[in-house]
């Protein structure tokens, strides 16, 4: 039995992966894309992409793992079924629980993993990937050292690099300053180099002039200087970020927020904790509604086609009735207790269907031979 127990368990483990990678590589994509502006703009590398889009698999395998379970789980039990190897089972006396305890243990291992993801590394991915977009955002160098563009990142202000040496070195600068509209400057160096400073990013000049407007471009005049540095401030995003995002914040973070905090605010921290404590418990109520479709019932191939798609509907239902509870957690702590009444009741709904009975080897026989008499 214990043989048979592990062997049902290593049928599990394949589909529940290969679903969780399809559903995690589709969604990836989905949400990599967004970064391939920032990325392109900001002249980063593709080592920096693929480090970037893989701090977003935490966040999805959250959703994605108690799905591929469900999917793998009544993928790999209805091939047993159709295969007959439960009916064997059954006849060896492999009774309905022996086989819930490899399913269930499958659920625990889901459960963990996306507890791991949940708790941990989902806000942490997050904070991570917030903390490098906002160092590319800050960093000068990538904002405005694009060869052959004109950048223009403030409004009435353009910096534009005609080429640049492996080194940093500028060759052929131009700023035109038009934030004073009466009396714009342009700005015109033979090289340069963009450096860091305490004080933020400075564009050092040389060999170059200023041509400022006069008399309302009447006029227009022009001084040459050996260096001068020009402050970049407003092309970096470098104010810090006064409050973190709910994503970002660990399980400890969000169950006791900060007092001073707005209520709305305390609300939405309280019920975002609910709902990550809560999203595993969803793999036991997949788990189990997977075995009432497969076992229950009779084995004719349109009778468990049926169950198969009530089993899903189901299980999609039971789901986003709990996306949905967020919303109302969000406005009422009360409802904070939905996040675990949804998959108890799921659990409880499943076991009931369960209560009927293992298939017997007889049952299959009967739904699907035809009498001899009817036939003549």
């Amino acid at each position: 039995m214990r043989r048979l127990s592990f062997y049902v368990l290593k049928q599990l483990i394949g589909p529940v992966a290969l679903f969780a990678f399809l559903m995690t590589c589709v969604i990836w994509l989905t949400q990599a894309l967004r970064l391939l502006d920032l990325i392109i703009n900001r002249g980063q590398s593709a080592t920096t992409f693929g480090y970037l889009s893989m701090l977003i698999v935490p966040s999805l395998l959250v959703i994605i793992l108690p799905l591929a379970f469900f999917f793998g789980a009544l993928y790999a039990l209805s091939r047993l079924n159709a295969e007959s190897e439960l009916v064997v089972m059954a006849s060896a006396g492999f009774s309905r629980v022996q086989l819930a305890v490899p399913v269930l243990m499958a659920a625990v291992i889901v459960m963990a993993l996306t507890w791991a993801c949940s708790l941990y590394l989902a806000p942490a991915g997050q904070r991570t990937l917030n903390a490098t977009l906002f160092d590319i955002r800050a960093n000068i160098s990538t904002a405005v050292l694009n060869e052959g563009t004109f950048n223009t990142q403030t409004k009435g202000l353009t910096v534009f690099i005609r080429a640049i040496d492996n080194d940093g070195t500028i060759h052929g600068a131009l700023v035109h300053d038009n934030r004073i509209a009466k009396a714009p400057i342009t700005y015109l160096a033979e090289s340069g180099r963009i450096v860091q400073t305490p004080a933020g990013p400075r564009l050092v000049m040389n060999d170059g002039d200023i041509q400022r407007s006069a008399r309302g471009g009447a006029r227009l005049n022009v001084l040459k200087f050996q260096r001068y540095v020009f402050d970049l401030d407003q092309f970096a995003s470098t104010a810090p970020v006064a409050e973190r995002k709910v994503p970002e914040l660990y399980i400890g973070e969000l169950l006791n927020p900060d007092p001073n905090l707005k209520p709305k605010t305390r609300r939405a921290y309280i019920a975002e904790a609910h709902s990550r404590i809560s999203e595993p418990f969803y793999c036991f109520a997949f788990a189990l509604i997977a075995l009432a479709a497969v076992t229950q019932g009779r084995r004719a191939r349109g009778a468990q086609l049926l169950r198969m798609t009530i089993a899903c509907f189901a299980a999609t239902v039971l789901r986003i009735a709990g996306y949905g509870v967020a919303g109302l957690a969000s406005g009422n702590s009360a409802f904070c207790i939905l996040f675990y009444a949804l998959p108890l009741i799921g659990i409880v709904v499943a076991t009931i269907v369960l209560s009927g009975g293992f298939p017997k080897p007889g049952d299959s026989e009967a739904a699907t031979s035809t009498p001899t008499g009817a036939a003549a």
